[in-house]
């Protein structure tokens, strides 16, 4: 295993210099005239070259991001209409075709595979909207972790727990790097990809916004898949509004989010598996946030919500993961196995015991489950959880110990994955009080309920920041939001 960890980050690095405002803040102020695209671009390229960003990126794209927003400033010269994204800087995660350049997954068994000859569709619609592509980020090898840990590329280290604790931590995956981008400034909105968690653990971990999307409603083609039952295309951005923004263009669609006030929403706390041993950071943090949303005057309930705890049983043969990666990998597997992670290896090969029989099973257990559940969460707006139960703990001991990582990693997924076995929709958005570590709060539901769950988070983002603006003001700063206000 790869057992570096960046000596050059220390806990002065200006890992937040590049997150001011976010992402639609700063098209507002292209299309204002106060900045030009081409030097909030030119400060994205410096961030990623960055000790704080140190192995977050496998290729870049500087030249043709460069291209991009040139072009934008030269369309705002002569007064035309800009793009929805204006020529600032996204990530793409090494998942994802992008045209002229190879897809590695992130593994040493594709480093001979050959340039896309397109874009992806969801590479393509961001780049349609105007995104400036800056280069394909790290991940945990073919996103099969959600730790972040990569023995071929390295691991890039949490910039942001940094500012509370100098060990270094895991950045969370499997959408490791394209995480470090945006919370480093190299970017301001990543696609990734979230299969478990692979989205909203990273944001959870970093402090950042993850919105798994209901997975119907973008495209997977184009990229290369672990769980084609479970892959989700979407993005970590620095707020709500702009997981709103990327997931519209995503998805090709206009969302909606729900437009109610907080004292009109009904919401759920599920009692069952998602609050089992919390670490007391994340206890506190997701605690005083009920408080807060209460206060605002939410109805939260407690709701059992029991059938969460069969979700282990329907997995107990290795489940959707391990059977369709299997599927994928079994060729290149018998040919290459020495070029791949072993832990990630060995957590594909659970697959190869699993028969027809068995996965038929499977998908027919899953219906039923995901009806128990839909069934008792009707007339709830939306359900909230912690994202994930630890803040990011120490890389060593996970580059060190398997039985350490595979602990680590199971706990990082448990919550997360639920709403992929459900086929569902969540956003991870940061919680924790001022002096904690990044904690993520989710809030999530059924299939379908996107706009619910964008328009609840909207509205919590807003109880936060508001409650941080009345604390500070008496002197006592509580938590971070997703942007400044």
């Amino acid at each position: 295993m790869d057992n570096q960890i960046n000596p050059k980050i220390v806990a002065s690095e200006p890992f937040l210099s590049g997150r001011q405002t976010d992402l639609q803040g700063a098209v507002a102020a292209i299309n204002a005239g106060q900045v030009s695209a081409t030097s909030l671009l030119k400060n994205a390229l410096a961030a990623a070259s960055s000790p704080a960003c140190d192995r977050a990126f496998i290729r870049r794209f500087d030249d043709q991001a460069l291209a991009v927003a040139a072009a934008v400033d030269a369309a705002r010269a002569v007064g035309l209409p800009l793009p929805p994204l204006a020529g600032l800087a996204v990530s793409i995660k090494d998942l994802f075709d992008v045209a002229g350049h190879p897809t590695t997954a992130g593994s040493r068994a594709m480093i001979d595979a050959a340039p896309a000859v397109a874009d992806c569709p969801a590479v393509a619609r961001l780049r349609g909207a105007g995104a400036a592509l800056t280069g394909h980020t790290n991940l945990s090898e073919f996103a099969y972790s959600g730790v972040g840990i990569n023995p071929h590329f390295g691991t890039p280290v949490n910039p942001v727990t940094f500012g509370h604790n100098p060990t270094p931590r895991i950045p969370g995956g499997s959408t490791s790097g394209g995480a470090v981008s945006v919370a480093t400034g190299a970017a301001w909105a990543a696609l990734g990809s979230d299969t478990g968690g692979s989205i909203r653990i990273p944001a959870a971990l970093q402090g950042l916004v993850g919105f798994k999307n209901t997975q119907r409603l973008t495209p997977l083609e184009g990229a290369i898949p672990l769980s084609s039952t479970l892959d989700t295309a979407c993005a970590i951005t620095r707020s709500v509004r702009d997981a709103v923004l990327v997931h519209g263009l995503l998805a090709a669609r206009t969302p909606r989010p729900l437009a109610r006030p907080l004292q009109a929403l009904r919401l759920a706390v599920p009692q069952t598996v998602m609050l089992d041993g919390l670490d007391s950071d994340v206890a506190r943090a997701f605690e005083d946030t009920l408080a807060t949303l209460r206060a605002a005057g939410a109805r939260i309930e407690e709701l059992p919500l029991a059938p969460l705890a069969h979700l282990a049983g329907l997995q107990a043969q290795a489940g959707f993961a391990a059977a369709e990666s299997w599927a994928w990998h079994r060729a290149r597997l018998g040919l290459r196995e020495a070029d791949y992670d072993p832990r990630v290896a060995q957590r594909i090969r659970r697959g190869e015991a699993m028969t027809a029989a068995d996965y038929i099973d499977l998908v027919h257990a899953r219906r039923v489950w995901i009806d128990s559940i839909e069934a008792e969460v009707q007339g709830f707006d939306a359900l909230l959880s912690p994202t994930v139960p630890m803040v990011a703990p120490a890389l060593a001991p996970l580059l060190a110990s398997d039985q350490r990582f595979f602990a680590i990693n199971a706990l990082l997924l448990r919550n997360a994955s639920t709403i992929n076995m459900l086929d569902g929709c969540a956003l991870s958005l940061p919680c924790q009080a001022a002096d904690q570590m990044p904690v993520g709060l989710m809030v999530w539901g059924p299939a379908m309920h996107d706009d619910s769950v964008l328009g609840v988070s909207l509205a919590i983002e807003s109880a936060l920041a508001a409650s941080t603006t009345t604390t500070t003001a008496a002197g006592s700063a509580r938590r971070p939001t997703g942007r400044s206000a």
